[in-house]
């Protein structure tokens, strides 16, 4: 009896960088049935950014590297990366080519469509079509959004307000044509040994029990509004100098100016500290007692859904899907963007009722648990290639 062939997938993603991009990317590749092959291409983090090739290591996936993969346009750069993608292609001859984010989305799509790929699948893990860029270039990138999704086999959104964005607010596609499939991550990791990584995370930055510890967790790029997280944590401490204490935990083009305002804080008696970024965030997370988010823009935050799976309690500017993942007022605080007051408020509301942390700790499993599994991404894409295979008469 002839073994069946193969189903040959591409995928391709911006840039291996601690994100939701690369956890989708890794799992989608090492945990679809035998059914499938794929081939894991992509280009490495910019400067200033931690790499997380560690991630891929972790589920025993391995991954093709294409320096000239460049996150911001270049002629040059992406002339070549677009040149080596079509020679992968050609080589690897894939039934499907998904691309995860917005240059490999463009680079990777424009390879497939050349080389008659016969599905080509794109995932919008954010998007850059408010607060990235200015009018002219964001309408450029619209454009050309617009013009790859009509020749795309179909556009998947990882929340349901990402698909109302597409397909409403920003007109890039047709409804039909997106499908929805939230993000999947190993997230019992976040159940486990919690009462002893707490007090190991806790001895080791020298926090009392009694001290209530908030962190912000993310790239120091602009997008991320760092700065308005330190007014907030100012507002916050104008009456309270003791049992509370803040942590950044990140890397990014902002380090320097960042790190000057949170030097200046210190001296005014604020405890507030910049970690770099923390790869062992499960054991992180359980020291924590607060985890924030102050974002313009996002696609489906990691951090909120791994804060909740270890059940601390979150508070996040309304953006991306963020209220697809934060059960308001059950797990969390949802805050209308750029509403100091409210946020202030809502923190200081955690900070003060250790009750009501230890309500919105318990619900947050419950809330992500299931919904965010890495196996149920995996069946869920699945079922969606094979529907595809199926349109498309690919065998």
């Amino acid at each position: 009896m002839n073994k069946k062939k193969k189903i040959k997938i591409l995928r391709i993603i911006n840039r291996f960088n601690i994100g939701g991009p690369t956890y989708n990317a890794t799992f989608l590749t090492g945990f679809l049935s035998d059914r499938f092959e794929t081939l894991l291409v992509g280009g490495l983090p910019e400067e200033g950014e931690a790499d997380s090739l560690h991630i891929l290591d972790q589920y025993g996936v391995k991954a093709t590297l294409l320096p000239e993969m460049k996150r911001k346009p270049n002629f040059f750069s992406d002339k070549k990366a677009l040149k080596k993608l079509k020679e992968i292609i050609k080589e690897y001859k894939p039934d499907i080519v998904h691309t995860h984010a917005s240059k490999a989305g463009a680079l990777g799509r424009k390879a497939a469509f050349d080389c008659s790929v016969p599905i080509v699948l794109h995932t919008f893990h954010g998007h850059v079509f408010h607060s990235y860029f200015g009018k002219v270039k964001t309408f450029l990138f619209k454009f050309i959004e617009q013009q790859l999704a009509k020749r795309s086999t179909g556009i998947i959104a990882i929340s349901d307000i990402q698909k109302q964005e597409l397909t409403e607010t920003y007109k890039i596609c047709s409804k039909n044509k997106v499908n929805v499939i939230p993000l999947g991550f190993d997230l019992d990791k976040f159940r486990q040994n919690k009462t002893e990584n707490r007090k190991k995370i806790r001895d080791q930055y020298g926090f009392q029990e009694e001290v209530v510890v908030i962190a912000i967790i993310g790239r120091l790029a602009p997008i991320k509004n760092h700065d308005f997280f330190l007014e907030i944590v100012k507002k916050v401490c104008e009456n309270r100098k003791k049992n509370v204490a803040f942590l950044i935990v990140g890397d990014g083009e902002l380090k320097d100016p960042i790190s000057k305002n949170v030097n200046q804080m210190k001296q005014e008696g604020i405890d507030i500290r910049m970690t770099s970024w923390v790869k062992n965030i499960n054991e992180f997370n359980a020291g924590m007692d607060i985890i924030c988010l102050t974002s313009n823009n996002e696609g489906t935050p990691v951090s909120l859904i791994e804060a909740q799976a270890s059940g601390v309690p979150v508070i996040s500017t309304d953006v991306g899907g963020v209220r697809n993942i934060v059960n308001n007022g059950e797990t969390g605080f949802v805050v209308k963007i750029g509403d100091i007051d409210a946020y202030v408020s809502k923190m200081n509301l955690l900070i003060e009722d250790k009750n009501l942390r230890d309500q919105f700790s318990a619900k947050g499993w419950e809330h992500v648990g299931s919904k965010y599994n890495y196996k149920k991404l995996a069946d869920n894409m699945e079922k969606y290639y094979l529907e595809l295979l199926s349109e498309k008469n690919v065998k």
